[in-house]
């Protein structure tokens, strides 16, 4: 046990050579640039709305298709079901993301320019935990959204949870949810801070 936390020591020590430094730089520009792309989208379609409604969700706003409207029909058929209104002021996370995005640059950014193997793995760390965590709080919200219905609706529905990915038909609507661009960006500079990672894991080796 001893000799396996020596070599980890030994490992978090490790200067960074030039690749891992830049592969991090590139993960604190996509971090940056993925505020920019819409994060998901919800699209609806039934009878009455063979185009579908859409809703792009971004890491500070919701914008629904045809400049809006959509959102705002929306919000009209969820009256219907007792469904909340959806609106910026009630997620939270619109608040706290975009911070969270771009301290996760910086500290890239720093690690970069720090150079040891210990600043990578702690960008990589927070980096995971973001991702899992932001996930988790978008699947909880959709949850506490199509359970929490009121119970003097005009229409009827049982609760429900919209889907995080994929499709799922709800009452007369097939509903689908899928990521957009700016999670792509976010894989991208997780995958970067990955390679990063392997690379500088890999000089380590060879040093020893």
């Amino acid at each position: 046990m001893t000799n396996v936390l020596d070599v980890l020591n030994r490992h978090l020590d490790v200067r960074l050579e030039l690749g891992p430094r830049l592969l991090l730089v590139s993960a604190a520009v996509l971090l940056a640039a993925s505020l920019l792309a819409p994060l998901w989208n919800l699209t609806m379609f039934a009878p009455q709305y063979p185009d579908g409604l859409r809703m792009d969700i971004y890491a500070h706003t919701l914008q629904g298709g045809r400049n809006g409207q959509d959102v705002r029909e929306i919000n009209v058929l969820n009256h219907y079901i007792g469904m909340h209104d959806l609106s910026n002021e009630d997620f939270t996370e619109f608040k706290w993301m975009p911070f969270a995005l771009g301290v996760l640059a910086l500290i890239a950014l720093r690690s970069a320019v720090h150079g040891t193997m210990a600043s990578l793995v702690d960008s990589f760390v927070l980096f995971a935990y973001f991702g899992a965590f932001s996930l988790w709080s978008f699947a909880h919200k959709l949850f506490v959204y199509g359970h929490n219905l009121a119970p003097g609706a005009p229409v009827k529905v049982a609760p429900f949870t919209p889907p995080v990915f994929g499709y799922q038909q709800i009452a007369n609507f097939e509903v689908y949810s899928y990521p957009r661009a700016g999670t792509y960006v976010l894989l991208a500079a997780g995958v970067a801070l990955l390679l990063a990672l392997g690379m500088a894991w890999r000089a380590g080796t060879r040093r020893r």
